[in-house]
């Protein structure tokens, strides 16, 4: 089987190194082109680009796929099959028509509940209680295809998308190569995903970071942990925005945005229902730091007003 593979950041770099590590014949990876990121905003290669370079790959990085002249490369390689993560270009059917067997795509999530960008952080902020994995045959809607594999994992309730990153990419590589050894024997079948349940996630908006003190405190403290590391959650103290890593749900009340408590033990911050102890914060340009450290450098005083963020 020859394999092309389509994907950017580290939950894609995952399955393809599970792809290379399982002897497959990978001839070609997509990627998007370097980015600008760090301080000094230099020009990075993407975690895809970087595990195919290392296993000497020829990569392509087209700024998107309409084009013939953009689609040559993927059409020269001529793969029986086209393995997608987290690529980040939306495909055309002249794409997807390129490959022998078709488009497999590998979704954080149990289809067909949150298709779309942001699958991770959707389901925790949601308060779902188990996600997974579903390898997808492609189509040319957004995630609609046939299901061909789907496997849950339950969300433990102190998960962040970050560590539920982890555990999906490590569980979307194993898949993978599942399902490639089950196409190779052609005994994997499709299967339609069903009209009901179905969710989108939309991507995450750094204007939603900014946490509404109107809300219930349980709702804030899974968007504090589904915005872990991205965008971060984030709150004004004094006209300063703090973004705020880790909290858990009081049952305590007082008038939204109202400091009732700042000590070792956190930053008590009232809600529309209960109250939200801030446990990890962190100052502008700082690292993230415990509640005590955070407040040695910047005292917070009880009866502090923080600003009431826009409704959502």
């Amino acid at each position: 089987m020859r394999i092309a593979f389509a994907g950017t950041p580290a939950f894609a770099a995952t399955a393809l190194t599970a792809l290379i590590d399982g002897g497959f014949e990978v001839v070609l990876v997509l990627t998007q082109p370097d980015r600008p990121a760090g301080r000094g905003m230099k020009l990075q290669p993407s975690a895809v680009k970087q595990v195919a370079l290392a296993h000497g790959i020829p990569v392509d990085q087209p700024e998107k796929l309409r084009t013939p002249e953009q689609q040559a490369a993927l059409r020269a390689a001529e793969p029986d099959v086209l393995v997608v993560a987290a690529y980040g270009l939306i495909l055309p059917q002249a794409v997807l028509d390129i490959p022998r067997i078709g488009c497999l795509n590998i979704h954080a999530s149990l289809l067909p509940r949150w298709r779309g960008a942001a699958p991770i952080h959707r389901a925790i902020e949601a308060g779902d209680t188990e996600t997974g994995i579903t390898i997808m045959k492609m189509d040319a809607g957004l995630d609609t295809g046939d299901m061909l594999l789907r496997q849950a994992v339950p969300i433990p309730p102190d998960a962040t998308t970050a560590s539920l990153h982890d555990t999906l990419s490590t569980l979307g590589g194993e898949m993978i190569v599942d399902a490639i050894c089950r196409l190779a024997i052609k005994s994997l079948e499709g299967e339609r995903q069903p009209d009901e349940g179905v969710t989108y996630a939309h991507k995450i908006a750094k204007a939603e970071a900014r946490l509404d003190w109107r809300r219930p405190a349980l709702e804030l403290a899974r968007q504090v942990r589904a915005f872990d590391p991205f965008p971060g959650a984030v709150a004004e103290f004094d006209g300063r925005l703090i973004k705020l890593w880790q909290a858990t749900v009081s049952d305590a009340v007082g008038v939204p945005g109202t400091v009732l408590k700042a000590d070792a033990d956190g930053v008590l911050i009232a809600c529309g229902e209960g109250a939200l102890r801030v446990t990890v914060l962190q100052q502008p340009g700082g690292r993230r730091v415990s509640a005590a450290e955070f407040l040695q450098a910047s005292p917070v005083v009880a009866g502090t007003q923080l600003a009431l963020a826009s409704a959502h």
